[in-house]
């Protein structure tokens, strides 16, 4: 009911730790897990004296993800200190890029479905910047205190700013699904958002079509794809409820409880923080450069140059979706789903590669529709997945061929599991399952089926024509499961015409 009444608008920050083995600033072991405060560099404890050194993959990995994100990499970005004070920040600020970004003005394109109807939608980037993530405060309530880990503090991390540009829960999560497997397949960060290596803050308000926007509040540390969904969705629902019964919205920090699935609050924000950006004193402008301007440099070994990054991106995901709807022609859902799916991909194009007479729609409608279940039912993953492509393609032409039915293959395809090392060919022969195509047995078995049901051909006669399908089905149990449908079907319909 509120849908027309009220519009809602938000922005995400992102925050992608890099891929890296050390840390932005330090040589400290760059690794999730490890024993507590066992990472920690002198520069990363912040003892007096020492000074940041800046990691070149930690830059790379940058300018690879801003042009996997289409975004303008600025040639010169500089770093600021943000100063505030919180226990896991021993140093009292952060190095960030506030004011002159390491890159500008990007987009996604990403999908979103609602019943199987997908809909191809594009989100704006504001900026992305290079910082130092924080350390982790470990709270004990029992006994009232809280403990320092710094291992992750000075942790290179990616801030991604998008545009306002989502509408909802739904929207805003598929755009960080879509985020979580452009760097994946580009390996700038791992993306595992259990771990905190991917954490995403949403900046939400409401506010009556026509009318200026809202106050905003923002949801921080959603950790997961399904919080940012429940979270947005939840906080648009509190805001509206609170504005329907005359409240007011705070300008305030709120954060996510899984367990009630509510957002709650942790500070206002009706004082603005100062945090005294300033230029970091100990590190020079970033300057990068391309191949035109790599001409000028008289040393080339610490030099980034953007061209040569910008020839190491893979196909991103939209990319290959667009490949397989134009190379298979294949329908928007299976591609998203064979994208979606870690290794899906590969197994469907080795299919294909190993038998290219092979229907590509029946290969990708067999793969999401038997093999992912099968999967997940028998707890295995594609990339263990004991049949290998060549008896599965062996599987599909049994199915194009009509050598077997198909719902006789998801019996194959189970006993493929069962025993890797057999044929689908030599299960079918074993298990007698071959199907029975030969018309004249078919005729028998139709005649058979309409004499002894006269019942059911007159309320075929009066016009209903689902009674067909209740003959085929009587038809085919008669074969003992076995016969061809297809063909049963038509000796069925000529039958009944010539009765």
């Amino acid at each position: 009911m509120w849908s027309k009444q009220w519009k809602s608008v938000v922005g995400l920050e992102i925050h992608a730790q890099i891929n890296t083995e050390s840390k932005l600033f330090s040589g400290a072991e760059n690794k999730f897990g490890g024993p507590t405060n066992t990472q920690v560099s002198l520069f990363d404890a912040a003892f007096p004296g020492t000074l940041p050194v800046l990691n070149k993959g930690c830059v790379e990995a940058g300018v690879l993800t801003a042009l996997a994100l289409r975004c303008t990499v600025n040639k010169v970005s500089k770093f600021d200190r943000k100063h505030y004070f919180y226990a896991d920040l021993p140093a009292g600020y952060q190095i960030t890029q506030q004011r002159q970004p390491l890159a500008v003005k990007g987009y996604v394109d990403y999908c979103i479905s609602d019943k199987n109807n997908f809909q191809t939608k594009t989100a704006n980037i504001t900026q992305i910047q290079l910082e130092q993530d924080s350390g982790k405060s470990l709270h004990d309530e029992k006994d009232k205190i809280s403990l320092i880990d710094l291992n992750r503090c000075g942790t290179g991390l990616m801030e991604i700013v998008t545009e306002p540009d989502f509408s909802d829960g739904t929207d805003a999560s598929a755009f960080v699904k879509e985020l979580q497997k452009i760097l994946q397949t580009i390996q700038t960060c791992d993306c595992k958002m259990e771990e905190g290596s991917l954490r995403v803050d949403a900046n939400i308000s409401v506010h009556k079509p026509g009318e200026r926007l809202g106050v905003r509040t923002e949801v921080k540390n959603l950790n997961s794809i399904k919080s940012v969904s429940k979270a947005i969705s939840f906080e648009v629902k509190r805001q509206i409820e609170l504005l329907e019964n005359g409240g007011v919205v705070e300008n305030e920090t709120r954060s996510f409880d899984t367990e009630i699935d509510e957002t709650v609050p942790m500070r206002d924000k009706e004082v603005k923080t100062d945090y005294r950006f300033m230029p970091e004193p100990n590190l020079p402008p970033l300057h990068l450069f391309d191949n035109e301007s790599v001409k000028t440099v008289a040393s080339k070994i610490s030099v980034i140059n953007i061209d040569d990054i910008q020839q190491k991106l893979p196909p991103l995901p939209e990319d290959t979706r667009k490949r397989l709807e134009q190379q298979y022609c294949l329908k928007r859902r299976d591609v998203a789903v064979l994208v979606d799916n870690s290794g899906l991909v590969d197994y469907f194009e080795e299919v294909m590669r190993l038998s290219p007479t092979t229907n590509a729609k029946l290969v990708s409608n067999f793969i999401i529709n038997q093999l992912l279940g099968v999967l997940n039912d028998k707890k295995f993953t594609i990339h263990n997945c004991p049949v290998t492509t060549d008896d599965f393609g062996r599987l599909i032409d049994l199915v194009q061929t009509e050598e077997i039915s198909y719902s006789t293959s998801y019996k194959v395809l189970d006993e493929m599991f069962e025993h890797p090392n057999i044929t689908p060919e030599d299960i079918v022969e074993q298990k007698d399952w071959r199907q029975i195509s030969d018309t004249q047995v078919l005729t028998n078995i139709c005649e058979k089926v309409l004499e002894e049901h006269p019942k059911i051909i007159a309320k075929y006669r009066k016009g209903k024509l689902k009674y067909l399908h209740t003959l085929v089905n009587k038809a085919v149990i008669d074969s003992n499961n076995k016969g061809n449908p297809r063909i049963l079907k038509q000796i069925m319909e000529d039958l009944l015409d010539n009765k």
